[in-house]
């Protein structure tokens, strides 16, 4: 997939940093805030949900960027509770990375940046989430790689690494692909696609409970435009009579 981005390069202190953003808002995503509520929903629709899975594949491949996607001014959905959040995708370990100065490097964002065209491999990153898979069904929750999730600034943070990030990517290439297909979907309503929770960093001792981050797939309003996979779409309707 080839996703059009632009490319921010700021700099605090001794750290110099490359920040990726896509070009056009997720306009009709949202996310809330999953550890003030303790479930966070991400709910986006097919173009959100694919361009998702898009940057988390790049994340997952590019380990000194920084993935951030603006996600706080999006169209209010139908059922977003919670306070609305900014996403940030990076490897654990990001030289100089603290939530706490996010503040300082997402106001250097505001203006310019330069474009970038960023292309996934499919095939590998499928590869990479099944060998996240086959490691979590033979250690279970010791896995060696999680999302680890912080939150500050009405920003959620994800850090992790390239298979964790991979199966994250094929967890909203499934979303988006099922989403449309979802009976609700064609109501209007949100359906419950996918989940992120599985790939959340359990606590040390092994329990499960921890914050959860669901996603849901809504089609984008007005919904007589939205026509389900399988189904062919309206003719346009002849604006006069033949003579």
């Amino acid at each position: 997939m080839r996703l059009k981005c632009r490319e921010f390069r700021p700099r605090t202190g001794p750290h110099a940093y490359r920040i990726v953003q896509p070009w056009h808002p997720l306009r009709h995503t949202t996310l809330n805030d999953p550890l003030g509520e303790r479930w966070g929903y991400l709910l986006g629709d097919h173009d959100g949900l694919s361009r998702l899975a898009a940057l988390f594949s790049f994340a997952a491949f590019s380990r000194h960027t920084i993935v951030h996607v603006p996600l706080r001014e999006s169209l209010p959905r139908t059922f977003a509770p919670g306070t609305p959040v900014d996403l940030v995708l990076a490897h654990g370990g990001t030289p100089g990375l603290r939530p706490s100065a996010w503040p300082d490097l997402r106001a250097r964002l505001r203006t310019g940046g330069t474009p970038l065209t960023i292309r996934t491999d499919e095939a590998r990153t499928a590869a990479h989430a099944a060998a996240w898979q086959t490691e979590w069904e033979r250690r279970h929750w010791r896995a060696s790689e999680w999302l680890r999730p912080a939150v500050h600034a009405r920003t959620l943070f994800l850090f992790g690494g390239r298979d964790v990030f991979s199966a994250a990517a094929t967890t909203f290439e499934v979303a988006a692909g099922f989403g449309p297909l979802h009976k609700r979907a064609r109501q209007g309503h949100d359906a419950l696609t996918g989940s992120l929770t599985p790939l959340l960093e359990p606590s040390s001792d092994g329990r499960w409970d921890r914050a959860e981050i669901d996603i849901g797939f809504q089609a984008r309003p007005p919904l007589h435009r939205f026509t389900p996979p399988g189904r062919p779409a309206r003719r346009r309707c002849p604006t006069g009579a033949s003579g």
